[in-house]
């Protein structure tokens, strides 16, 4: 059992009172690694097949609240982070879970007000980057973009999100989506849990059945709480060179003009920087 060393008396050691650590939780739910989705039509609100994958996100987000708060949890914010910012059915969430709907712009995006306060990340329902084949939905925020590199690594946006958790402090304890993401993010956060909630062959997915998935989730999210703030925060880079591949060319050269990028070729803009938050200023201007 861990306490909350605010609550003890240094003077009186013996007296102290202690009290369970308060755990504060940050959840980002997308939609195209969710079980078994499969096709574009699914991930868009506009058409029917939409609504059993925009059940099925909703129904794995809740599964890792509630696992949450199983495992101590007394705060919860969770983040819409897919299309619109406005597809999961909040009523089916656990309370005291906050949701956030909608984009505000801020660089943070998909991790909108994530801070030092929080003491874990949990990503739902991700998918493989642009330009992977471990999905039939790969891509790494825009449709425009063919890949993103980072540092000479393909970039997801899984990554981007760990990312941005380590520039707060908090750690990305558990993740769910492909097979392939997965695979990644173990690689790069060694200490995470991960439920792989299907396999991408070609335009096709294997998946989980969805009841096993939402009980992985369950006990994924349990068992990566229950080792929170024991795990070592892997280190930020030293400095970050960028490097978008557009699909046009048209695209790529409008998006030279981002302050401090240049075209390194018709399709690609690099951009180097040692600060973070300029290279998620920058993802979130360029087209």
């Amino acid at each position: 059992l861990e306490y909350n060393s605010k609550t003890e008396n240094p003077e009186h050691p013996d007296t102290a009172e202690h009290t369970p650590m308060a755990i504060k939780v940050y959840v980002s739910a997308d939609i195209e690694g969710v079980t078994g989705i499969a096709h574009w039509d699914e991930a868009s609100r506009d058409h029917p097949a939409y609504r059993e994958f925009q059940e099925r996100m909703t129904a794995e987000t809740a599964a890792a609240c509630q696992a949450a708060m199983t495992a101590g949890a007394t705060e919860i914010v969770v983040k819409d982070a897919h299309g619109s910012g406005r597809n999961i059915l909040a009523e089916q969430l656990p309370a005291p879970a906050r949701l956030i709907r909608g984009w505000s712009g801020h660089p943070y995006s998909m991790v909108q007000e994530l801070d030092a306060t929080f003491d874990a990340l949990i990503l739902v329902g991700y998918h493989s980057a642009a330009g992977s084949s471990g999905h039939p939905l790969a891509h790494t925020f825009r449709g425009t973009i063919h890949h993103i590199e980072l540092n000479g690594e393909q970039l997801s946006e899984f990554r981007v999100n760990s990312l941005t958790a380590r520039h707060e402090g908090v750690p990305t304890i558990f993740l769910s989506g492909d097979e392939t993401l997965c695979a990644e993010a173990s690689v790069t956060e060694p200490d995470i849990v991960t439920v792989a909630t299907h396999r991408g062959v070609g335009h096709s997915t294997i998946g989980l059945h969805p009841t096993d998935t939402r009980q992985q989730i369950r006990d994924g999210v349990q068992r990566a709480l229950a080792d929170v703030g024991n795990q070592p925060l892997q280190p930020m880079p030293d400095a970050f060179r960028l490097a978008i591949r557009y699909r046009n060319q048209l695209d790529a050269y409008s998006s030279s003009f981002y302050p401090g990028a240049w075209l390194a070729d018709d399709v690609t803009v690099e951009f180097e920087t040692k600060d973070w938050f300029e290279i998620l200023r920058l993802l979130q201007f360029v087209k």
